[in-house]
């Protein structure tokens, strides 16, 4: 059991450093700029009384629209000190996204940078349900806006929290799946310690000697976790990098600062293994690597394991759980695998009718740890069908092994039923990519002759051609490691995979009506 004092704010992740002797201790580093522990907190303080100044009040939303900068952590713990609602977006919709955002939390304030303030003014554009005030960081002067930085000027550095509990609201991350609108998960003020308290502590083991450096943005729950909760409550230092993260960027970002922690996705981790002038960069400060949003595959933890030399832990997360909650360990690993449990979780696999599933077959994750989301914001009924009691019903489908380790299958919609067996479309994506040829690639499941058949979109390293000779070998390959039923059928070589901007492929936009095709029979095939 974790002990949280019952009243609680969760900006005071900021203030134990100060309490601690470390106001001088660097906390972000962001292109040429320091900010200190003792800074950072100044800045919380400067614009919690800015806010209040503005009309903000307990429990109004904030929506956050901001890059990975300092203002980030600024915007985000003032407002929960002053007992508002921070809400971090994604930085990289449309307006018509934004407009969602606004009307669906009804936001007091806005809280953007410069380059994104012409696409939350189109959001506004004719919005009249109640006033929303406009924070612009990074200067601008369009009007009915206030700029953060005049705002910081006019603070004061000292402010006590607002005295919440440690149950109530504290910020709000959109969730959305494959289809729908986005639902609002509302976390509590609890929710940050507790994943510092268990991932962060008995996973990562971070410390005041780390240096965190997150590819994956703040906006994300996993970014968030990683840039900001794990840092501060250690006593570490976080690297932000506000621009796109390409492998380049991205190297040339641990070359400078030389991070001990390193997160990122399996998408990412696969681009810089096939940048070409990857291992002319000194990565030998990384003493962990993390990996989530997707399941990294055996062959990839391998070649990283291989050409950099440190061990990437790959686990499974969510925005509702906050952060990861089943997780590989530097003591418990299995490459290919999301790993156990981490201390303070649990989990369980059931099947449709909700019963657990016999020791070793897939099923239905569900996860109980209180970092979980009280509630979707304004949606009972999806509230309900996922939030069951302690439970979370998570949606992804698992299996566990012999030894206890988890293994994602996929999603439980993008599962193929080929002869009516079921095929993990990760099982064979993992399987492909083992082959030489092979960087990427996606699995679905398609109507061939009124049955279903696994079709596999490949990207083939350079230097390799899309022919029918290939297509047979690749079949082949997967034919002599799976299961006879799990193999491609329909091979079709493509230059990218549609995905989110976590990573994950978005398999659905793969599985279009195909037209007939008469396939030839195989002696090895079920019918």
């Amino acid at each position: 059991m974790i002990d949280i004092p019952e009243w609680y704010n969760a900006s005071v992740i900021v203030d134990r450093n100060l309490e601690a002797g470390r106001a001088e201790k660097v906390a972000i580093n962001c292109g040429d700029e320091q900010v200190t522990y003792g800074e950072l907190a100044r800045r919380i303080n400067r614009f919690g009384h800015a806010l209040q100044g503005l009309g903000v009040d307990r429990e109004d939303r904030i929506l956050l629209m901001l890059n990975d900068t300092p203002t980030f952590p600024t915007a985000f713990f003032a407002a929960m000190r002053i007992g508002a609602i921070p809400i971090p977006v994604n930085t990289l919709l449309k307006s018509d996204d934004y407009r969602f955002f606004i009307e669906n939390s009804r936001a007091r304030a806005v809280v953007c940078d410069e380059m994104h303030h012409p696409t939350i003014g189109e959001a506004l554009e004719g919005y009249d349900e109640e006033p929303v005030e406009v924070i612009v960081a990074g200067g601008g002067t369009a009007q009915g806006t206030h700029v953060m930085e005049d705002l910081l000027e006019a603070g004061e550095d000292e402010l006590d929290p607002v005295a919440t509990h440690k149950d109530d609201p504290a910020f709000w991350l959109y969730s959305s799946g494959s289809t729908g609108k986005p639902k609002g998960a509302v976390h509590l003020h609890h929710d940050i310690i507790y994943t510092c308290e268990t991932y962060a502590r008995h996973v990562l083991e971070v410390s005041e000697e780390d240096v965190c450096f997150s590819a994956s943005k703040l906006f994300h729950a996993y970014g968030l976790g990683n840039g900001t909760s794990f840092p501060y409550w250690a006593g570490a230092s976080t690297v932000l990098f506000p621009g796109r993260p390409t492998p380049q960027a991205i190297l040339e970002t641990i070359q400078r600062y030389r991070p001990t922690l390193f997160f990122s996705v399996p998408t990412l981790y696969n681009a810089i293994l096939n940048y070409a002038d990857a291992t002319s960069y000194d990565l030998s400060s990384i003493r962990l690597c993390a990996s989530a949003a997707e399941a990294l595959p055996a062959g990839m933890w391998r070649r990283w394991k291989e050409t950099f030399g440190s061990t990437i832990l790959d686990g499974i997360g969510s925005t509702e759980m906050l952060h990861i909650f089943i997780s590989n360990r530097p003591d418990a690993l299995k490459p290919g695998s999301s790993g156990k449990p981490v201390p303070g979780y649990e989990a369980k696999i059931l099947d449709e009718e909700g019963y657990p599933v016999e020791a070793g077959e897939a099923g239905y994750l569900s996860v109980k740890g209180d970092s979980a989301a009280a509630y979707y914001w304004r949606n009972h009924a999806k509230t309900k069908a996922t939030m069951k009691g302690e439970w979370l019903f998570a949606g992804d489908w698992y299996r566990v092994d012999e030894d206890g380790f988890y293994w994602y299958e996929g999603r439980s919609d993008d599962m193929i039923k080929v002869s009516g067996l079921w095929v993990s479309p990760v099982e064979v994506e993992s399987t492909l990519m083992d082959h030489h040829a092979v960087i990427e690639a996606a699995a679905v499941g398609i109507p061939v002759d009124d049955l279903t058949r696994v079709k596999a979109y490949i990207i083939l390293r350079e230097g390799y051609e899309g022919t029918d000779d290939l297509t047979e070998e690749l079949q082949n390959w997967c034919k002599e490691r799976l299961k006879r039923y799990q193999y491609p059928h329909l091979v079709e070589f493509v230059d990218e995979l549609p995905k989110t901007v976590t990573g994950k492929i978005q398999r659905f936009k793969l599985r279009e009506p195909e037209p007939e095709v008469q396939m030839p029979q195989q002696e090895d095939e079920l019918v």
